[in-house]
């Protein structure tokens, strides 16, 4: 191992120019609004199963480390190896953006189905010293060339089927992650990029051992043999790779040498860039990419989107991301709601999942909240989102109003918010699935780093470059271009246009502008819920982090509520009671935060998948 240096004047990479689905889409998905007739009416898919999960649970028992109390440095990730190699750079003074970015791409060795170099995704950055937060677009964009008929048919200009989309190279994106960290990097880093990927191409070259979940997730999630590269990488001898076996990935150790001795510009010009496009463009379901779409890519540095709500500053990414605005829009009704079981004592250690009242108020409003979402959020260089508007405290109150506290609405339609020409906003129908990755980190200046990346579904595009799964994240656009009535639809595909996200990375502040609570999940549309239900419940009901972080999840999805089994039955009964269809089925959250509290940061991981907590 290398030593570290600090980064230099020179020691920062330069950034340089710019049919019919049914089991697959279940296995890997869950976190729709829409129900089977709409979605049906909206591009043709059809549905008949929606009992599995949103993505295919592991069981996995959760013996590593999964909450750590600290006092200078806290690192939560997806998995051990990336929370080992983040805590390892922060160990040696490197900044909470040196360390996301070690993590990052472990993670995208021992985690492929979730995120990596192929994906994108979005950061937020807490500058202690400047009291100053960042928020960076790493969202991937549609090539240049792409048009809204890209998911059309040929002969009968109807949307294909979602397999057809899916896999291969027609729905793979120009990746955003590298350029993304590479420009954090430029801004916050200290450690030298090159050491920043030395932990990961020792796993890669020497071996990891495969965890229960990917293991599990080979077994469940279909398709994995539908290319040969992955078939060859994920399924050695023909059988599919077990828990506690050594995985090496000699293209991906490649890949990163490549990256750590030319910057961020080797991935978007050069020979990476032309194996990349020659996977998708040769591809059987071939793709638009080209190096021009490379070369122009560029990660945006866009202003966060903030609120007050409850006393505390809620800080998140705005659009193309739908998470800030919508969480938000959430939050703000709840606290316009005024709930009086939010004060009382029993009913506030019992949290959503145990009380009906709160349940009901969180669905409610998360109904109306996903309502304008699937309205008026789309890419703000292609679209003028009314973000202000929709999150003016008078319009908000005006839409809690529309909550009935005993009985749930029969509508929930978008509402009008200032200053909008309602003609130009469309709803439009986005298949936004897992699978996703989220971290957060604390370095020992109080810089924080929450960040969610993503490569779209489980496996992504089930292609593969470079040791690394391409993204299939342009089926986060409308398949349709125009709505039954022929007007376009906010989210269609066009060219160099960023996909509608629900990743929710947040940071809140408290009265002083103090960072008190980060955090964020994988899950797709889902993120949504999960982010809201654990801001609420840790900083308005006084939960304590680990507690609402395990409790049952309630996720607002379109004609039905999704709960776990952890939701108690009066509240199941109760929800029942007051007209929800109720669909019980587990749910693979993966929310990683840090939390400031009177003994120290404390850092909390998913119960529910194999990320860990560490720091000091």
């Amino acid at each position: 191992m290398r030593s570290r240096r600090l980064k230099g004047i020179t020691g920062s990479a330069s950034l340089g120019a710019q049919s019919a689905l049914v089991i697959l889409l279940l296995l890997t998905s869950g976190c729709r609004s829409l129900d089977a007739t709409q979605v049906k009416a909206a591009s043709g898919f059809t549905f008949v199963n929606e009992q599995l999960a949103p993505e295919p649970a592991s069981q996995i028992t959760a013996s590593a480390q999964k909450v750590k109390l600290a006092q200078d440095y806290l690192a939560v990730t997806a998995n051990p190896y990336a929370t080992a190699a983040a805590t390892k750079i922060l160990a040696e003074g490197g900044s909470a953006i040196d360390a996301a970015i070690a993590a990052q791409m472990v993670l995208g060795l021992v985690e492929p189905q979730s995120s990596g170099l192929g994906g994108g995704g979005f950061l937020l950055f807490w500058d202690a010293k400047n009291q100053q937060l960042s928020s960076y677009d790493g969202r991937e964009t549609a090539p240049l060339g792409a048009d809204e008929n890209l998911f059309l048919k040929a002969g009968d200009g109807q949307p294909v089927g979602f397999v057809e989309a899916l896999i291969g190279g027609r729905s793979v994106g120009v990746p955003g992650m590298v350029h993304m960290l590479g420009r954090a990097h430029d801004q916050h880093g200290i450690i030298e990029w090159p050491l920043l990927f030395d932990d990961a191409i020792e796993l890669a070259e020497n071996g990891f051992t495969v965890s229960e979940r990917l293991s599990t997730l080979i077994k469940k999630v279909p398709a994995l043999q539908a290319r040969p590269q992955m078939a060859r990488y994920l399924y050695p001898d023909g059988q599919g790779l077990l828990q506690g076996g050594l995985l090496k990935n000699k293209d991906y150790a490649l890949s990163l040498k490549t990256l750590a001795a030319g910057g961020p510009n080797a991935f978007y010009y050069g020979a990476m860039v032309e194996a990349m496009v020659a996977v998708v463009g040769d591809d059987a379901n071939p793709g638009q990419l080209s190096m021009r779409d490379f070369s122009q890519y560029q990660s945006v540095l866009r202003k966060p989107v903030c609120k007050l709500i409850f006393a505390y500053r809620f800080c998140g990414m705005g659009p193309p991301s739908s998470g800030a605005t919508t969480v938000l829009s959430i939050l703000t009704m709840l606290e316009s709601l005024e709930i009086e079981a939010r004060h009382n004592p029993s009913l506030v250690s019992a949290g959503v999942a145990g009380d009906a009242v709160l349940a009901h108020a969180f669905i409610e409003a998360s109904r109306l909240a996903f309502a304008d979402r699937n309205k008026y959020l789309a890419d703000p260089d292609f679209v003028s989102v009314p973000v202000v508007g929709l999150l003016e405290a008078d319009y908000l109150s005006q839409r809690a109003s529309m909550i009935d506290l005993a009985r749930r609405s029969k509508l929930t339609p978008p509402g009008s918010p200032s200053a909008v020409d309602a003609d130009a906003f469309m709803t439009g129908l986005s298949l936004e699935l897992p699978s996703t990755t989220h971290l957060t980190i604390m370095d020992a200046s109080g810089n924080i780093v929450s960040m969610t990346n993503s490569i779209e579904t489980a496996f992504g595009s089930r292609l593969m470059s470079g040791g690394f799964i391409l993204n299939n994240q342009l089926t986060d656009f409308s398949f349709a271009p125009m709505d039954a009535s022929s007007q376009k639809i906010a989210n269609r595909v066009q060219g160099g246009k960023r996909p509608l996200s629900s990743m929710s990375p947040m940071i809140v502040f408290d009265a002083k502008n103090q960072p008190v609570l980060a955090l964020g999940s994988p899950g797709g549309r889902s993120i949504i819920s999960y982010v809201a239900r654990v801001l609420y419940e840790v900083l308005v009901l006084g939960q304590s982090l680990p507690q609402s972080i395990a409790a049952g999840h309630v996720v607002e999805a379109g004609n039905k509520v999704r709960v776990e089994s952890a939701v108690s039955e009066d509240t199941v009964k109760a929800l029942g009671d007051m007209g929800h269809v109720l669909d019980v089925r587990e749910q693979t959250s993966g929310i990683h935060a840090i939390y400031k509290t009177s003994l120290g940061w404390q850092g909390v991981a998913d119960p529910r998948r194999e990320g860990t907590a560490s720091g000091r």
